[in-house]
């Protein structure tokens, strides 16, 4: 089938030769021009193999039903080289439970959900709302300031250093952390690692102290006393904070400043919040979707197979491009526009399918939630006042500036 222009509105996605099309290319992700070539492949070819590109060969899928049948086939699609498209060099390497399969990925993965069960949610509630509320009483009024740095990073590094119990005055190390682990701004694995081996042996300390205490509800005593991931060595440990700390971070962050940006590009949709607030949870579930703050997740083939009529071969690395799934219009009416009352409006692939489904989605949805509850009873009209800035990463869909005033 022939590339429609009209489809590719004049993006060089409908001139590159289909051979050639290389989807992980970051600068696509950072000046918003990936999705015509998102759209060109769940046209033309939604499963996609590229033979050359900066991380290796690899097959990309871009339509929903190929995604759900590869993340929930867990078997013939294991995680265990890795879930980003980076091939990660062996030095480097840490383990951790959703590079895992079963039993060892559930037995550790059991360990931390209780934190993010219904029970801790309803009592974490509270305190998130508080939080919002100071915070959003103390954003500059009639003056320009960045929404990334003063809402969407404060909120998730509050949460996360009360999922740690980890030390309120040091909590932004956590953000500088996650942004380490997934590559933001570090130009060598060698930088990375030395970053990273500052986070282990803060969380060491952590780690000796509440190991040698009783077991409270936080993620290291929770990992310290539990049979499933106390004897962890260094790099395992390592690999799971890392996991923690950026399925903590990236997901509800990223999702919280695409909020913002796309109420102001939908004024309709913001209008029809306010006037209806019970569309809040609606509305939560819609911004995760157009967001889709985790653009993709890798697997390997651990047989040869069919997916989509095309031979993948044992070895072979499939990319799940979630952030196209989530604009199939096979599956997801409209889904180039942001509807937060759509129908089925949960149906998405933000936070994937299977075994490895984000165990954090819930507390990820409550923040985002309670924020659009605090931000419509406060009355506050945020206006995106210049362009916003997108990072340089074809694995977090995500922003570094949202410049926005708020009214008096």
């Amino acid at each position: 089938m022939k590339t429609r222009l009209a489809d590719c509105r004049g993006g060089d996605a409908c001139h590159i030769p289909l051979s050639n099309l290389d989807v992980s290319e970051a600068k696509r992700f950072q000046d918003d021009s990936i999705w015509d070539c998102f759209e060109r492949l769940r046209m033309e070819d939604p499963v996609h193999y590229c033979q050359n590109s900066a991380y290796g060969p690899y097959w990309s899928l871009t339509k929903y039903r190929d995604i759900v049948a590869v993340e929930t086939n867990h078997k013939t699609f294991p995680s265990e080289q890795g879930v980003t498209i980076v091939d990660v060099p062996d030095k480097h390497w840490t383990p951790s439970f959703i590079k895992m399969g079963p039993p060892k990925h559930g037995e550790q993965r059991n360990t931390v959900s209780p934190i993010v069960a219904p029970e801790n949610l309803m009592k974490l509630e509270d305190l998130i709302r508080r939080r919002i509320r100071t915070i959003l009483d103390g954003l500059p009024r009639n003056d320009d300031f960045n929404w990334v740095d003063m809402v969407s990073i404060e909120l998730t590094t509050q949460m996360l250093a009360t999922l740690f119990d980890f030390p309120f005055e040091d909590r932004r190390l956590l953000t500088y952390w996650s942004d380490a682990a997934v590559g933001h701004e570090i130009d060598s694995w060698d930088k990375r690692s030395t970053i990273l081996s500052e986070c282990l042996e803060y969380f060491t300390r952590l780690w000796n102290e509440r190991i040698n205490a009783e077991p409270r509800v936080d993620l290291i005593s929770m990992m310290a006393h539990s049979p499933a991931t106390r004897h962890m060595e260094p790099s395992e440990f390592l690999g799971n904070l890392i996991l923690l700390i950026v399925g903590g971070n990236d997901t509800t962050r990223n999702s919280i400043t695409g909020g913002v940006l796309f109420m102001n590009q939908y004024p309709s949709e913001l209008r029809k919040l306010r006037d209806n607030p019970n569309l809040v949870s609606s509305a939560v579930s819609e911004i995760i979707r157009y967001q889709t703050p985790i653009a993709h997740m890798r697997r390997n083939a651990a047989a040869d197979v069919i997916v989509g009529g095309k031979q993948i071969r044992k070895g072979d690395k499939v990319v799940m491009w979630y952030i196209s799934g989530n604009r199939d219009e096979e599956v997801i009416g409209n889904a180039n526009s942001f509807v937060i009352d759509r129908r089925n409006v949960r149906q998405h692939l933000s936070f994937g399918f299977g075994i490895h489904r984000c165990v954090g989605r819930h507390l990820a949805e409550l923040q985002l939630k309670v924020l659009w509850e605090e931000l419509l009873n406060a009355r506050l009209e945020v206006k995106v006042v210049g362009e916003p800035e997108r990072i340089a990463s074809n694995f977090v869909h995500g922003y570094s500036v949202l410049p926005v005033q708020i009214a008096a």
